[in-house]
């Protein structure tokens, strides 16, 4: 177990995520994986010597040859990786390997060495690495969902006036617009999205315990103290500046957690909806298509939702990651937790990586969404005039008197009674009875069961959504009717 790894073998052995496609891709991989982590720690080291250097705190000309040293191609992750087993963290391990490198370096003997983690203790440089990393990836991310919201926008605008069923608790419940549809998976997209974008990512400096003892010693007799440092340092690696340390205050990594979490409950929702309007039998929506996916081992015929399923895969496993920071943040005792800030690391990286890929699943699922109007019209046909209950007892019910309620819901209890197919016209036949033609006529009648006279405020909502998240929006996307693909080519789907 605690055999030293080589480069090659890392590479052999290394997680590739093959229990992961929803994050299994290289990009995913290079933003958030062991060497991108190294890479972060070893900037953070590079940044600090600068800030001393600036600060006339450490040797002139060391800053550069720790940068010089801080390349992550130089240095042994699988080795690093098992050797943090014996202090607990990687900084331990990496800065034994940095100093040596530098001090390789350093062939002047100006002492470059010494700038090397200087009254920084490992939570320090870890706590900040994890910051960067997360920057770096949730610009990523959020270039992604950007695309993916600018694509809802556009569905949005296009089916303004698509006819589609709601439903409620699996139920058809009223007639609706595809439009609005949209717009609410734009809106829970951007809303998170927002939220993600807002967050400030710290430095963390506190020293041993949270004191900035050392640091404190180091800037004695200068004109800057460890906080000025600190500032400088998040200046110089694009973080936010912390008014304090926060080594036991998690704040900033569970608020980071909800934010990604928010994102893959956003793109889990839009998942659901494609994988229930995209089964054969509903034949709403169907996924892009593209050579060699949605394919099953046994079955040839089929064109499985795959993208829907790996985003959905991403939002089942998010939530709980989050709560495992949430965990780890309300049991961090002491000064430095003993096990809660380790078990932080594989969480926030885990759910990185998650919303990460499922954003970029996302996007593609969106911007090449195949959306079948005639289909929405047929299902939304299948209650017939029943689905018009709401509108009918609206209309109708100030006509019938105090007992009007109880008239109008016989009419739909006698209607149910009858085979599905007769059930149009029975309908019509009981309301006709159930009301005078000279307070109803038979033209407000076919009015009031006609569902696109019974959306609402559908088209209002929609425009209040884009409206309040123009940043997401995209270019302005004109309301059309859409260009219907024929049945034939829509029909086999599953």
């Amino acid at each position: 177990m605690t055999t030293p790894h080589t480069e090659g073998d890392a590479g052999r052995d290394g997680d590739f995520g093959l229990l992961s496609p929803v994050s299994a891709s290289p990009a995913v991989a290079a933003l958030t994986g062991d060497r991108a982590v190294l890479a972060a720690i070893l900037r953070v080291e590079a940044g600090w010597a600068a800030v001393l250097e600036e600060a006339s705190l450490a040797p002139a000309g060391a800053a550069a040859l720790v940068a010089a040293a801080a390349g992550v191609e130089r240095y042994d992750v699988a080795g690093i990786a098992v050797r943090a087993q014996g202090g607990g963290n990687p900084v331990i391990p990496l800065l034994a390997d940095l100093r040596t490198q530098v001090t390789a370096l350093d062939t002047a003997g100006i002492g470059a060495a010494r700038a090397v983690h200087t009254s920084l203790t490992s939570q320090d440089v870890l706590d900040t690495a994890l910051m960067l990393l997360a920057a770096g990836a949730v610009r990523e991310l959020l270039t992604d969902v950007t695309r993916a919201t600018a694509a809802l926008a556009g569905l949005a605008a296009r089916h303004q006036q698509t006819l589609c069923v709601g439903r409620s608790l699996t139920q058809h419940s009223l007639p609706f617009s595809f439009g609005l549809k949209a717009a609410q998976w734009f809106h829970g997209l951007a809303a998170a999205a927002r939220r993600l974008g807002a967050l400030e990512l710290p430095v963390q400096t506190g020293g041993a315990a949270g004191t900035l003892a050392a640091g404190t010693v180091l800037t004695d007799g200068s004109a800057l103290t460890p906080l000025d440092l600190a500032d400088r340092l998040a200046a110089r690696l694009g973080l936010a500046a912390a008014p304090a340390p926060w080594h036991t205050n998690r704040l900033a990594v569970t608020a980071l957690g909800d934010a990604l979490a928010a994102v893959t409950d956003a793109a889990g929702k839009i998942a659901a909806d494609v994988l229930f309007l995209s089964r054969p039998e509903v034949a709403e929506l169907a996924e892009p298509r593209a050579a060699g996916r949605g394919g099953s081992s046994a079955m040839p015929q089929k064109q499985n939702p795959v993208l829907s399923v790996l985003v959905r895969s991403a939002a089942l496993q998010a939530p709980a990651l989050a709560a495992q920071l949430h965990l780890a943040a309300a049991n961090f005792n002491d000064e430095r937790a003993d096990g809660a800030w380790h078990s932080e690391w594989p969480a926030l990286r885990s759910l990185l990586r998650l919303a990460l890929g499922a954003a970029g699943q996302l996007r593609e699922l969106t911007e090449g969404l195949q959306v079948f109007p005639a289909a929405m019209r047929r299902n939304l046909d299948l209650s017939g005039p029943l689905l018009l209950s709401e509108a009918v007892t609206a209309a109708v019910g100030p006509l019938l008197g105090t007992d009007s309620r109880r008239r109008l819901q016989d009419v739909v209890d006698q209607t149910l009674q009858v085979p599905a197919a007769d059930q149009p016209d029975t309908y019509r036949k009981l309301l006709r009875a159930a009301v005078p033609a000279e307070q109803l006529s038979d033209r407000r009648i076919e009015e009031l069961l006609d569902p696109a006279n019974y959306l609402g405020q559908a088209a209002e909502i929609s425009r209040r959504i884009l409206a309040a998240w123009p940043d997401f929006a995209g270019p302005p996307a004109h309301p059309t009717e859409p260009t219907e693909p024929t049945e034939a080519k829509g029909a086999n789907r599953g």
